[in-house]
């Protein structure tokens, strides 16, 4: 059996409740994803009928909102273990139903994120930037590269570290880290980070 985890996670300035690592960890996912405006914690409630003929009240674990420009639908989040829902999905199945229903009639999708959708390459990649987020740099230089970025539109790792840090090659690695790291620069954090990581000023 699992020790439970809770907590509250700074996001956009504001705090979102977890209840397990697994609700932190999808918290994390979205951190360095610009086209996200807003997680909210627990966001309804709605009433089901069980199996069993009574009503209950489901309360899905998150609730995210996407930048209206983006042509994303907002989703409505279930957050479960694969093996939890695996084993009780028909039992389940009247409340994530109602979920549907109530995400489709406002016209959001309703989703069931488990270790398998959360704890993959995004994470990964989100884990390894914090190290360089609260890093300090040259605001002068950081002032170049985003300019030299801004004018190619889109330069591999290597090129601007090439271009902006000969001969200083481990700071300018860490220099651009912190700028993916604190939303300067976006990168597709689906993919592996590394030299030939594709940096972009606007997503």
């Amino acid at each position: 059996m699992t020790r439970s985890l809770s907590g509250v996670l700074p996001f956009r300035g504001q705090g979102v409740s977890y209840e397990s690592g697994l609700e932190r960890d999808f918290i994390r996912i979205w951190l360095l994803d610009p086209e996200v405006v807003a997680i909210v914690a627990q966001p309804a409630q709605m009433t089901f009928t069980a199996h069993n003929g009574r009503s209950y009240i489901y309360t899905p674990d998150f609730f995210v909102q996407f930048d209206e420009q983006s042509g994303r639908k907002p989703l409505l989040v279930e957050v479960k273990m694969r093996e939890q829902w695996v084993s009780n999905w028909r039992e389940w199945f009247p409340k994530w139903k109602a979920a549907y229903r109530y995400a489709r009639d406002r016209g959001w999708q309703f989703r069931i994120y488990d270790e398998a959708r959360i704890r993959g390459p995004v994470l990964e990649n989100v884990e390894f930037l914090q190290r360089y987020r609260n890093l300090n740099f040259d605001p002068d230089l950081t002032a170049v590269v985003l300019t030299t970025l801004s004018l190619m539109k889109a330069a591999p790792f290597h090129h601007l570290i090439a271009r902006h840090f000969t001969g200083s090659e481990a700071v300018g690695r860490s220099h651009l880290w912190h700028l993916i790291a604190t939303g300067q620069v976006f990168v597709d954090l689906e993919e592996r980070l590394d030299e030939f990581t594709i940096m972009r000023t606007c997503k």
